[in-house]
């Protein structure tokens, strides 16, 4: 990826969700929620503390996360649709 995130940003590329229910309804794009969990592309080196020195984030490239409804901001990079958001609209690593 040609975009290196600043500070406490990071870049996610958001998981597709299955597009069928259970009973074998197709569901259309129009009527899909955004997907809630995605995996880390590329992660800034952090935000600054209050002592000025800069703390690590807690997640790293690969990771699959969790994160808000409405959080990020969608972009298109290197041709792939991804979010840009904050690390602490991350509500979790998936392990």
């Amino acid at each position: 990826m040609k975009f290196r995130p600043l500070h406490d940003r990071v870049v996610v590329e958001p998981l597709d969700t299955e597009e069928t229910t259970v009973g074998g309804i197709i569901i259309p794009d129009t009527a899909k929620e955004k997907p809630m969990q995605g995996k880390v592309v590329a992660v800034g080196p952090g935000a600054r503390g209050d002592d000025g020195k800069v703390v690590a984030p807690d997640v790293k490239t690969g990771d699959t996360v969790l994160y808000g409804k409405w959080s990020g901001t969608e972009v298109k990079v290197d041709g792939k649709e991804v979010l840009i958001m904050r690390e602490n609209d991350i509500m979790g690593v998936l392990g």
